[in-house]
């Protein structure tokens, strides 16, 4: 009997506790947005269900920036920033013919403003960026926020 105890007494030194447990997953979560920021990921991702509220108001937006042909200007993309600070979810309207090119344009946008792609169909997509500073006037989450049976 007295090996027994002695035997799991000593499985019971050689398990982490609580505490150290906690630290190094801590740790782990750490390393793992510094990793996310090293490389320029973007760590803001969305659920399922947000993104299907999000695509539900989206739907009766206009698009508000357009990217012609030219592709990316900086003025396209200064209109960009101030839309999704602005707004926070808005529409793009991507008059490139090519699909291929569009799905290069539609990542380079979403990398540069920091926002998340929602939806996109055809020429259209649907971006958001978080602002937790935004106008309940001009932004069109918090004008929708009761619609749609969200309270």
């Amino acid at each position: 009997m007295a090996c027994v105890e002695a035997m799991f007494s000593q499985r019971l030194s050689q398990r982490p506790t609580l505490s150290q447990r906690l630290t190094s997953t801590y740790h782990g979560l750490l390393s793992t947005i510094c990793q996310h920021n090293r490389n320029d990921q973007d760590i803001m991702s969305l659920s399922q269900a947000q993104k299907k509220a999000l695509r539900s108001i989206g739907h009766h937006l206009n698009p508000v920036v357009t990217v012609s042909e030219n592709g990316i200007s900086e003025g396209v993309l200064a209109e960009l920033d101030r839309a999704l600070g602005d707004h926070e979810l808005i529409k793009v309207k991507l008059a490139i013919p090519e699909r291929d090119d569009r799905a290069a344009v539609i990542a380079e946008l979403t990398k540069a403003a920091g926002a998340v792609n929602v939806q996109s169909i055809g020429k259209v997509v649907l971006l958001y960026r978080a602002n937790p500073k935004a106008n309940p006037k001009l932004s069109n989450i918090k004008r929708f926020e009761e619609h749609h049976g969200r309270r």
